[in-house]
């Protein structure tokens, strides 16, 4: 399988003649998302700091996105996760899935306690 990739991105929207090529093309989409964070960061538009969904602002929403997209294109093409069987596949992307998950939940109920310490002074959990 090694030998098999395949020269094509964005599911198969660009297709490349050689793997070189390809990888040059990603690299200039990951440099084109990155730049956008960095733009983004840097002049921090008011419409996007001041706007909320999902009580974060939708800057931090922007931010998240275009990192699981650069994230999501590393993996499957640097790492070459588009070659390999469906099972390998899913157990390398459902577990960090689900322990980011698990880690997300405990640290926004540990920092809404936190937060309720600071704000209140000393506060009993009601079990």
């Amino acid at each position: 399988m090694a030998h098999d990739h395949k020269l094509e991105i964005f599911r198969g929207f660009l297709k490349f003649r050689s793997n070189t090529q390809k990888i040059w093309g990603v690299l200039v989409f990951l440099t084109i998302v990155t730049a956008v964070e960095v733009a983004l960061g840097i002049t921090k538009p008011a419409v996007l700091t001041h706007n909320y969904f999902l009580g974060m602002k939708l800057l931090n929403w922007i931010f998240i996105i275009l990192t699981l997209v650069k994230a999501y294109y590393i993996t499957w093409d640097f790492m070459h996760m588009r070659d390999e069987k469906s099972s390998l596949r899913r157990a390398v992307v459902w577990t960090p899935i689900f322990l980011v998950a698990y880690l997300i939940f405990i640290l926004l109920f540990e920092a809404d306690y936190i937060y309720n310490v600071w704000k209140e002074g000393f506060m009993a959990w009601d079990f």
